[in-house]
């Protein structure tokens, strides 16, 4: 049986921006519902495979309902600016994946997903509809099943709900579920409901007579006045709440299956989005061919493998007091390789080497005697300089806090984005090009590969340092990094090399009394909100 995956966009973004914290790319732009967003939906496909996948949007515009009930959905307060700003951009990846998107004037979201999903039951598909929103409850069959993500304890977890499953936790069907909200009314979405009937009341109501109908059959039977007199004075408020509440399933839409085919979601242009945005966590789902990034502007790296020429190298770059781009590279802290980006005859060149002893020893050397770019600088002191420090700092420059100083309020800091914010040049980010393979491992297989990882690094360390000066000059804070920052890295250092000592027993036992105290406390708060919550986010 063929599977069609139906994806309810801005409840599910909606529910991701209050479930994700606050996440901005560098030019600060809101990510957080778009990550979120994309979350969910590669959890459900992975999960459910399906063969057609659509994801429909509301339209800002009146609906049928809007015409019958001019307070609908009245109450609801504005979208906040910084998940309105996701909504274009959270289709712009989805067309860019090559995902059908459906809206139309007049109809909710609901209407379009619940006219699909029971069309593809007729058509012999299975359904799996993906929605924060309770009232598509209603639509669960045996086919047609309703998948719910909550976030519980800092993470998402999906309650599925098919027919049956409506019936257990609700006392009545998936048709009847309409009935209750017709009764009891919806403050969401405005919808009136009987006064005096509240959940309770209508789920007695509904589980003693079945429906709306047998209710007013037996009207006479309730023992609460209030209620039974409420219900006599507002049969039209009731039936009209009902239709209100009740999700067409009959709407005329062109889509066709064929429309929204699961086929090629990371593509070039995906890739592009996804690079634009700064979700590195996904760029791995692309093919090398689909990942293909812009490197013109890359000089090839070069590799030296014998030692000799390497010592050579460093010996006539120290006589031309050249200025270097470096990274060392490391594996748990402990160095394999270094890779230098350098001026020479107009161009530059990337050189790439394994890091023998002698080496590094002459690496030092040099690099106490030429100006220094390079990325994290703290974790590469050991390497670069003397035990002690008596030059000034202005000959070294740390790219990892310039961007730092320069955008202090980004979620992390990685050489990638360094690259494509001041340098608007794309690199492959370590995980795209090593995945979860060791890079010190790889050199014995793929030695250019690690190569021009490396060097690349090193260009942009070198390129981007005047670029990075110029901008924080013009932000008066080129004296911060100089004679704060950069010193300041190098207590850090210094404080990281003499270590503390700590008795490990304690600290494990007093981190463990810690845990176990906020597991308590985490319980209390959800016991008194009545509902489990991610406790982290702000919003929540």
């Amino acid at each position: 049986m063929k599977k069609l995956v139906l994806i309810d966009g801005h409840s599910i973004l909606n529910r991701a921006f209050y479930g994700v914290p606050e996440l901005t790319n560098s030019k600060g732009f809101h990510t957080n519902a778009i990550y979120g967003f994309l979350n969910i939906m590669f959890k459900i496909l992975e999960e459910e495979k399906p063969d057609y996948l659509a994801v429909a949007f509301d339209v800002h515009a009146p609906t049928f309902r809007h015409e019958i009930y001019k307070e609908y959905k009245g109450t609801r307060k504005p979208m906040p600016e910084e998940l309105r700003e996701q909504v274009p951009v959270m289709k712009e990846v989805l067309k860019a994946m090559k995902v059908v998107i459906l809206e139309q004037p007049g109809l909710e979201a609901d209407d379009i997903l619940g006219t699909l999903a029971k069309r593809a039951e007729r058509d012999g598909l299975s359904v799996a509809l993906v929605s924060g929103d309770r009232d598509l409850l209603q639509i669960a069959t045996d086919n047609i099943k309703i998948r719910i993500p909550k976030t519980k304890r800092g993470g998402t977890e999906i309650e599925d709900y098919y027919a049956e499953d409506v019936k257990a936790l609700y006392g009545v069907t998936p048709e009847g579920f309409i009935e209750l909200k017709a009764l009891m009314g919806d403050t969401a979405d405005n919808i009136p409901g009987v006064p005096k009937v509240g959940e309770k009341t209508a789920k007695e109501l509904m589980m003693t007579y079945g429906s709306i109908e047998g209710i007013y059959s037996h009207i006479d039977e309730i023992a609460k006045k209030s209620i039974r007199e409420s219900l006599a004075a507002n049969r039209e408020l009731c039936d009209l709440s009902k239709t209100l509440a009740t999700i067409k399933t009959d709407c005329d839409l062109s889509v066709n299956y064929s429309d929204a085919v699961c086929e090629d979601f990371f593509n070039k242009d995906a890739y592009a989005v996804f690079k634009e945005l700064e979700f590195k966590n996904f760029l791995s789902k692309f093919s090398a061919e689909d990942a293909d990034v812009n490197t013109a502007k890359l000089p090839e790296t070069v590799v030296l493998a014998e030692e000799k020429d390497i010592l050579s190298l460093l010996e006539g770059l120290e006589k031309n007091k050249t200025e270097l781009g470096l990274i060392i590279a490391m594996e748990a802290k402990r160095p394999f390789g270094a890779a230098l980006s350098y001026a020479e005859n107009g161009g530059y060149k990337n050189i790439f080497f394994k890091a023998s002893r002698e080496v590094l020893n002459r690496l030092k050397e040099l690099t106490g005697k030429v100006k220094v770019s390079t990325f994290d600088i703290k974790n590469q002191y050991e390497y670069l300089c003397k035990r002690n420090i008596d030059k000034s700092f202005q000959d070294y420059f740390d790219v990892l806090i310039g961007a730092y100083l320069l955008n202090p309020i980004k979620n992390d800091y990685d050489i990638e984005a360094v690259a494509a914010e001041h340098m608007g040049l794309m690199l492959k980010g370590r995980n795209e090009v090593f995945g979860k393979n060791s890079p010190e491992r790889l050199l014995s297989e793929d030695e250019k590969k690690v190569a021009d990882y490396y060097g690349a690094a090193s260009y942009v360390c070198l390129l981007s340092r005047s670029v990075l000066e110029n901008k924080l000059r013009e932000t008066d804070s080129l004296e911060l990094m100089y004679d704060i920052e950069m010193p300041l890295s190098f207590v850090l250092y210094d404080m990281e090399r003499e270590g503390v000592l700590v008795k490990p027993a304690e600290l494990k036992a007093y981190g463990d009394a810690l845990t176990g105290r906020i597991n308590e406390l985490e319980a209390s708060i959800h016991r008194q909100a009545g509902e489990e919550f991610n406790i982290n986010s702000p919003k929540q």
